[in-house]
């Protein structure tokens, strides 16, 4: 038996689950992850919220649930990097939620997997806009959080939300969130915990769960990723948890959501829209302008002509994410493991400094 992770935000929110369960729990057997297939539009088409329908090949896990395999795949258009983190995280299983059919069959679905798995639920959030108020300059994908706070209530399970690198999304910064999480003592992870995302951050374009990990392992200083520049600073290696009833009373899409119990996923995504200006089907929005290349238009550079691009591109950053370094210097998300064999990175940043 084991407890049920959920991965808040889908994308590459699995990654930093993995880390936050091998901090939450010293149990021995890997664990137990259930997470969107909430994919951007560099990797599926359509974006956001992938359902089962998109994939083949899945498995049945806790409670029915379909299962990702390293066998899986989505149905073209549609892509996933789900299947490799089948096959690059150490959990026991990676289940696929499912939003299509609304609020409650959703709530239903998280209901079945937990109480297969062991009856306790563990919100896992990277960054912490899932304690968002609405209205945080910064604030970008609300509603994918917010619907996984009003439907684990929903379950009646006794739920922990876990909030891991305060900030480190960009989308709510670290001040503001300290103050909404006082009196709560932090973990801090051990370099083991991150290490076992080691294989899966070696090729996923995740920013968050990747600045998480080097905050862990000690990277300390400024960071460009592709949206916003983080710093990396002495909370940021930190795992704070709180109730869900604390969770959901900072966050006032998830209050809506359970006072109106909207019947589709586009009406619950409207309703995000009318809180937060932000509607939760509609691909992320860059929050600065872009004038990088086009990703996959480039051909390699070599390490010298490639370093130096990336430190005039990120002028007085100390290092920048793998997603960002690609796409500066023209490549697709897919080329970060080539990327990281030229550059002689063998960590889920690169130092430019």
């Amino acid at each position: 038996m084991s407890d049920l992770y959920v991965a808040a935000g889908g994308g590459g929110d699995p990654i930093g689950t993995l880390i936050a369960a091998r901090t939450v729990s010293e149990a021995p057997d890997p664990p137990l992850i259930a997470t969107y297939a909430w994919e951007r539009p560099e990797i599926s088409d359509p974006p956001g919220p992938l359902g089962e329908h998109h994939f083949t090949r899945l498995a049945r896990g806790a409670g029915g649930a379909p299962a990702f395999t390293p066998d899986t795949r989505a149905r073209p258009p549609a892509g996933s990097t789900l299947p490799g983190l089948a096959a690059d995280l150490p959990a026991r299983l990676l289940l696929l939620l499912d939003p299509s059919q609304g609020l409650t069959a959703l709530a239903a679905q998280i209901s079945a997997m937990a109480r297969s798995a062991g009856g306790w639920i563990h919100v896992v959030d990277i960054g912490g806009d899932i304690l968002t108020h609405g209205d945080e300059p910064g604030l970008c994908s609300p509603f994918g959080d917010a619907l996984t706070l009003a439907a684990c209530h929903l379950t009646g399970i006794p739920t922990t939300v876990h909030v891991a690198g305060p900030g480190l999304d960009g989308e709510i910064d670290e001040p503001t969130l300290l103050a909404r999480l006082p009196g709560y003592h932090p973990l801090t992870p051990g370099t083991a915990a991150a290490s076992a995302a080691a294989r899966a951050l070696a090729w996923h374009p995740s920013e968050a769960s990747a600045l998480w990990a080097a905050a862990v392992h000690g990277a300390r200083g400024s960071v460009r990723a592709v949206n916003h520049t983080a710093e990396l600073t002495a909370v940021s290696p930190k795992l704070f948890h709180l109730p869900l009833h604390e969770a959901v009373g900072h966050n006032p899409v998830a209050r809506v959501l359970l006072d109106e119990r909207p019947e589709t996923l586009e009406d619950a995504a409207d309703l995000s829209h009318r809180l937060t200006g932000i509607h939760g089907l509609a691909p992320e929005h860059a929050r600065t302008p872009r004038q990088d290349p086009p990703p996959g238009t480039a051909a390699f550079p070599d390490r010298d002509v490639a370093m130096k691009a990336l430190r005039e591109a990120a002028p007085g950053a100390d290092h920048v994410t793998l997603r960002y370094a690609a796409r500066s210097l023209g490549l697709a998300w897919t080329d970060i493991p080539a990327l990281r064999k030229l550059l002689g990175s063998a960590t889920p940043l690169l130092r430019l400094t």
